[in-house]
């Protein structure tokens, strides 16, 4: 949104008004980064420097964050420009790594510089070594160490369940930090568990880690928390976390398109974390950034204080976060615009849709979901048409499209659905609603 200028600042006197969080660490994950975000990059910065991550780091002040995993599809935070720790750390962000980047060593630079095979099974010593020298790196900086071991390229470490070698990971972890932090206890050095996918089993079938190491749990990539911590488990020193997640690359499939997550799902999910004590660190996938603000700000402003936002506030925080980017005259309409799309897509991912998600028979299920997103389209498109010239860029991107690519996708298929219908009963409308999936194909707002 283009910045309000005013000539003028007044703060009343003897104004003093300070909180503080009621989770430790708040963040989001930049993945899945390429080619929206990168290219983005490449134009304005030629890589993924620190002038582009001054913009991250200003973002996550303005939104009360101070936690990031950083972008790491074809890059490396620390490696591709030095001075990016560096202006992290003036800024209060705490870095760490993916949840398949042990020991704050991206996976790139392995790929760079690595010598030998990516597994500690046969190549201990030069793992070994690599992640020393990470930490070494980044011993002057705050930061969160990522324990233990995935595959390479986000996946499995190995066929077999490995628990063995995994603890021997670990300890070997824990010894490079205790070497490299000479002045403090290891305890005192904040790490980081990611229960992640397959990693979740090994915890289920018996390893643990060090009392004072965070256990990051995860949803099932869909946004619902697979597990949150038992009476005993919230008594650890470490704490407990969630690695959440808006945007996903991955079986069975992937999604990342538009955003699809409704607040109220994400407000039912976070509101178990912090009732199960799961309070330590709160991180979000947002994939490529861009269309994902909403959730992210909910995100955010939600885990900043959870107990400010009940269920109830829902609407009223959306309500005030469409004032607060294009004002009060078309607040209300376009909250439910934006309620209306999220609805739709929380419900079937648009990259899951088929003909057969919604019934042609049953209480004209099909065609009241045409008749709500038509509707929808057109309120967009009247509040577009009368918005001022210097917010029409941001509500195109924010509102109208997102609205209108929903209403177009769900449309092809519903055309498609009636086509194959008719055409089984021998009418001759079956081509009329061919013609129609023709059209809303071709014009998809991509």
């Amino acid at each position: 949104m283009p910045v309000k200028q005013s000539k003028q600042l007044y703060v009343k006197h003897n104004t003093h008004y300070q909180t503080q969080p009621k989770i430790k660490y708040r963040g989001i994950f930049l993945n899945d980064e390429a080619p929206a975000l990168t290219n983005w990059v490449k134009a304005k910065f030629g890589e993924y420097n620190h002038q582009f991550y001054q913009h991250i780091f200003d973002l996550l002040l303005r939104l009360k964050a101070n936690f990031l995993w950083p972008a790491m599809w074809n890059n490396a935070f620390s490696d591709d420009d030095p001075l990016n720790m560096v202006l992290a750390d003036e800024y209060g962000i705490v870095m760490s790594n993916s949840h398949h980047e042990p020991m704050l060593c991206a996976d790139k630079e392995w790929d760079r510089r690595g010598t030998g095979k990516w597994d500690y099974d046969v190549n201990a010593e030069n793992l070994y070594q690599f992640w020393q020298k990470c930490a070494e790196r980044n011993k002057p900086f705050e930061s969160i160490y990522t324990l233990g071991m995935r595959g390479q390229h986000d996946t499995p470490m190995s066929e077999n369940e490995n628990i063995e070698l995994l603890e021997h990971i670990v300890a070997d972890q824990r010894t490079i930090l205790s070497n490299v932090f000479k002045d403090r206890e290891v305890s005192d050095v904040p790490q980081v568990w990611t229960l992640y996918k397959e990693v979740q089993s090994y915890y289920e079938k018996g390893m643990r880690v060090p009392d004072d190491v965070t256990l990051l749990w995860s949803d099932d990539n869909w946004g619902n928390i697979r597990r949150l911590p038992t009476p005993q488990e919230r008594k650890r020193k470490g704490g407990a976390g969630v690695y959440y997640h808006f945007d996903y690359v991955g079986g069975p499939r992937s999604y990342r398109w538009i955003n699809t997550t409704p607040i109220a799902k994400i407000w039912e999910q976070m509101a178990l974390a912090y009732q199960f004590d799961a309070k330590q660190i709160w991180l979000t996938n947002v994939g490529d950034l861009k269309p994902m603000e909403y959730p992210t700000d909910f995100f955010l402003t939600y885990a900043w204080d959870p107990e400010a936002i009940p269920k109830e506030k829902l609407a009223e925080y959306t309500h005030e976060w469409v004032k607060q980017q294009f004002g009060d005259k078309y607040a209300t309409q376009i909250a439910n615009i934006l309620t209306t799309y999220t609805r739709h897509n929380g419900r079937r991912k648009p990259e899951l849709m088929d003909v057969t998600t919604y019934s042609q028979f049953n209480y004209n299920e099909a065609d009241r979901i045409s008749v709500e997103l038509s509707a929808a389209v057109d309120l967009a498109e009247r509040i577009h048409n009368r918005l001022s010239d210097d917010k029409k860029s941001a509500y195109f991107q924010l509102v109208l499209h997102p609205i209108k690519a929903t209403a177009n996708l769900y449309e092809l298929y519903n055309n498609v659905a009636k086509n194959r219908l008719y055409a089984s009963q021998g009418r001759a409308s079956a081509n009329k609603y061919a013609a129609a999936a023709q059209k809303t194909l071709k014009q998809m707002p991509l």
